[in-house]
């Protein structure tokens, strides 16, 4: 079906939109993009519409890198916008009429392809095709919601009467039923597969489950529009949200957990009668062997680093287990066409298709290599893994150096993520913090 055609479907649905919200999704995630005018329409299949290139990689801030090799330096050539079939929405907590639709960006010339963490996802999803493989996959995202702040610089707040610990408690979903339930009712009109809406444990935080779904594009799509929506929703409510990986000291962060299981022409190959099939387990071995050279896509930024701590239900080892919440890969099912495994690793600030091409990533490997599986983390002779790194720098050094990240991303996109990366660690370590003024400054 043409754009023309899908419109025309919406329009006939929803009627005719004031605007169209062209969505890209940039390496951090972050959707950029620009407002078409409905009746514009039909510029987007004629290749009328288009937007720079370099609009795939700014850093966190929002600018262009010279070391890219992409923007100003180079004339910041524009990419022609094609938008994705299927992904034109409406959106309901807009004012008026207004519709959004995901894009890509068509690279001017080869030099500038390979940007796009969509199409990377979508090739290593050729690759699985192409063994007689499909994977097939749910998530999990948490967030919180606040009181609104006046200033960028502030720190978040809990809503009014949020217990510290909310722990599925009932009463928390009564008295933010107006939000939850227009979230809920945003994601039914926009079509994402939501399915339960839990109180989490921190103040005002909840966690929404996805369904399980053998189209892993759309899941990943699903991730990147629901924290739009729930942030969209929030602000009509006079609050705010945040997916932000920790925004509170002394409360839980907000992860994304991944639920995979494979699929060849016989069904579930992880599942077993008993014991653990080889499959999986060659699966999360190869996970646990490539996770450290992976933790700077599942930890992205300076803040995610806060989330891994002792005690805590956010794992910082490469290791596995069975029911036991405190490991990177947990096996919820070993029998049966619900056998699976569950990666623990990501905040809920990670690019979804960067992490999920890590993931899918980290299986092919163990599939391919058959590493050595350590015992699992609920076995007595288990011997603790070396933890994941807590430094940010050290994350990037590792995943920079790292033939697999190399070979999962491209060396273009490879290069331009690492660059990335370590331009938004000397700018946003390099700041003196509020507390070593409080600490030293008078006492030192």
């Amino acid at each position: 079906m043409s754009f023309d055609d899908e419109f025309a479907a919406f329009e006939a649905a929803n009627g005719a939109p004031d605007r169209i919200e062209l969505l890209l999704c940039d390496i951090n995630a972050v959707l950029r993009g620009k407002w078409l005018p409905g009746e514009d329409a039909a510029k987007l299949d004629k290749g009328q519409v288009r937007l720079p290139i370099s609009t795939y990689a700014p850093n966190i801030i929002g600018e262009e890198l010279v070391e890219t090799g992409l923007g100003a330096v180079v004339g910041d050539p524009d990419g022609v916008i094609r938008p994705i079939p299927g992904t034109l929405r409406p959106v309901p907590w807009a004012e008026g009429q207004v519709a959004q639709v995901q894009v890509e960006a068509e690279a001017p010339a080869p030099e500038f392809d390979g940007l796009s963490t969509r199409k990377l996802l979508a090739a290593m999803l050729q690759d699985y095709t192409g063994r007689g493989l499909t994977p097939v996959l749910a998530t999990e995202l948490e967030f919180y919601i606040t009181l609104p702040r006046e200033h960028p610089h502030e720190a978040p707040r809990p809503p009014v009467f949020a217990p510290e610990a909310q722990n599925y408690e009932l009463a928390v979903l009564d008295r933010t039923e107006a939000i939850l339930a227009d979230i809920q009712r945003a994601s039914r009109q926009q079509g994402l597969a939501t399915d339960t809406l839990i109180a989490e444990y921190g103040p005002g935080q909840y966690e929404i489950n996805f369904h399980h779904t053998d189209d892993v594009l759309t899941a990943c799509d699903t991730g990147i529009l629901f924290r739009r929506l729930v942030r969209g929703v929030t602000r009509r409510h006079g609050m705010e949200a945040t997916f932000m990986a920790k925004p509170y000291a002394d409360h839980p962060g907000n992860g994304m957990h991944v639920h995979v299981s494979l699929n060849d022409v016989s069904g579930n190959i992880f599942a077993a009668e008993k014991g653990v099939a080889e499959p999986l387990q060659h699966a999360v071995a190869g996970l646990v062997d490539t996770m450290a050279e992976a933790q700077a896509i599942f930890a992205p930024h300076l803040n995610s680093f806060r989330r891994f701590g002792p005690g805590s239900f956010s794992p910082n080892r490469p290791d596995w287990g069975f029911d036991h919440r405190g490991a990177a890969v947990r096996l919820p099912e070993t029998s049966g066409p619900g056998a699976r495994l569950e990666h623990r690793i990501c905040g809920a600030d990670v690019n979804p298709y960067l992490a999920v091409a890590a993931i899918l990533g980290g299986i092919l490997h163990g599939l391919d290599t058959k590493p050595g599986l350590p015992l699992p983390l609920d076995d007595p002779g288990a011997t603790r893994a070396d933890p994941l790194s807590h430094d940010w720098r050290d994350a990037v050094d590792r995943f920079t150096g790292a033939q697999f990240a190399r070979d999962l991303l491209g060396e273009r996109l490879h290069g331009v993520y690492s660059t990335i990366k370590y331009d938004e660690i000397e700018k946003l370590t390099a700041p003196i913090t509020p507390v070593e003024y409080r600490m030293y400054l008078g006492r030192i």
